[in-house]
């Protein structure tokens, strides 16, 4: 067993600087993303210090019972001089529960500021007809990523205008968090056990990380009754995390048909398990356009070296996007190319549906590979930087390319 990581048992979370801001008014704020990844605790952050009385988890019967007694129960905080927040966590296992947080927010708005909290199926419901539209701004909690853990401000991590100055940014910045980025590779960015930074407690708690979000919030809130198939799909997943996934190579592993693991990785996605990445289909010629790629948020059960470092790369990308999209006017995407000939940069990023820059993994320094600069060229000479685990690597290798390690770049 090694020591703890003397770090903080908290750290503050980039999101809350943006989620809590009144630039978003009166608006609920719908906080999403993986199982434990600290929602709940950058809500209770907001509330006022006797949080208990102001948060309200409805998994707990007592929540539920104190609902059905009172439907307006939360008149004792409205009756406050400040307009304090209230916490409404797991409110969407409820039957109905569209109409009773509609009904709360439409009779205390003026005294009461809502945060929504949860994890699964909270944000499918935008692509249906909603009654909450206009009520309430949605914004992505990720595990923790390398410059969270290190302590650092979150305009650090926010865009400039161009690409160039966005990776310059990027490169230049102070104090490179060697310690956060192995920290991360090592337990993942989910604050218990990164924070604890201890190897058997870490092997434990991710252990059963998958089988809670199976057995609790699938079994929950999804049709599927075969569950312990999805099991076996988890199982398989960790060898072909990074490539675009086949379908069909796993209904014969599973033994199950087509639609049915298509469900199976739909589901998995909307329970926060993975997250996928869709080709980039712009003008470019020669690109596969239609399987995606899927990372974890939870990379623990990836082995391979290599391929876990890309997930780990995948999941402090994608943090930072939604970080950028969720603080921002501008509209930022992660993708990845493939050609029809095999060769592939493992991401893209898009601003605004256009190429903004492009990130390859490698283990350790070597050359940049010419098929990279082609496609950097059919972009528009978007900048390029090939991503290294070997720690001290910053080199230029000509304009807008470089290698950089992963402590430089995303530390």
């Amino acid at each position: 067993m090694t020591g703890g990581n003397n770090m903080d048992e908290f750290k503050d979370r980039f999101l809350s600087k943006f989620a809590f801001s009144s630039d978003f008014g009166r608006q609920m704020r719908f906080i999403i993303g993986p199982r434990q990844c600290g929602k709940t605790t950058i809500a209770m952050r907001v509330l006022p210090k006797e949080y208990d009385n102001y948060y309200y988890n409805w998994d707990e019967k007592k929540t539920r019972d104190k609902y059905k007694i009172d439907p307006n129960f939360l008149a004792e905080h409205a009756a406050g001089r400040v307009k304090s927040w209230v916490c409404m966590d797991e409110i969407h296992k409820m039957p109905k529960w569209k109409n009773i947080l509609k009904g709360m927010f439409d009779r205390y708005e003026k005294r009461l500021n809502f945060v929504v909290t949860g994890s699964a199926k909270l944000d499918t419901f935008r692509k249906s007809g909603d009654s909450l539209a206009g009520r309430y701004f949605v914004f992505s909690l990720n595990p923790m990523i390398a410059a969270e853990l290190a302590g650092k401000k979150a305009e650090t991590v926010l865009p400039e205008k161009t690409a160039a100055e966005t990776v310059e940014k990027m490169l230049s910045g102070s104090k490179p968090s060697l310690d956060a980025v192995n920290s991360i590779m090592k337990h993942t960015g989910f604050p218990e056990p990164l924070l604890k930074g201890e190897d058997v407690f870490s092997r434990k708690w991710h252990d059963y990380y998958f089988e809670r979000i199976i057995k609790q919030d699938m079994r929950d809130l999804t049709r599927i009754r075969d569950l312990e198939k999805v099991s076996e799909l988890i199982f398989l997943l960790p060898g072909r995390i990074g490539s675009p996934l086949s379908v069909n190579s796993l209904k014969e592993d599973l033994e199950l048909n087509f639609s049915t693991v298509s469900g199976y990785i739909k589901e998995l996605t909307a329970n926060y398990a993975l997250f996928s990445l869709a080709p980039y289909t712009g003008n470019m010629n020669r690109l596969v356009k239609k399987e995606r790629k899927f990372y974890f948020y939870n990379f623990a059960s990836v082995k391979n070296e290599g391929i876990r470092f890309e997930n780990f790369a995948a999941v402090e990308l994608k943090a930072r996007l939604d970080l950028w999209n969720d603080s921002g006017a501008d509209k930022y995407d992660l993708h990845f190319i493939r050609q029809r000939d095999g060769k592939e940069t493992d991401f893209l990023v898009t601003k605004n549906l256009k190429p903004f820059f492009l990130v390859e993994c490698k283990l350790s320094l070597s050359p940049v590979e010419p098929h990279h600069r082609r496609v950097s060229e059919a972009l528009g000479n978007v900048p390029f930087v090939q991503l290294i685990k070997k720690p001290g690597v910053l080199r230029n290798e000509g304009k807008d390319f470089f290698c950089a390690s992963a402590e430089r770049f995303l530390g």
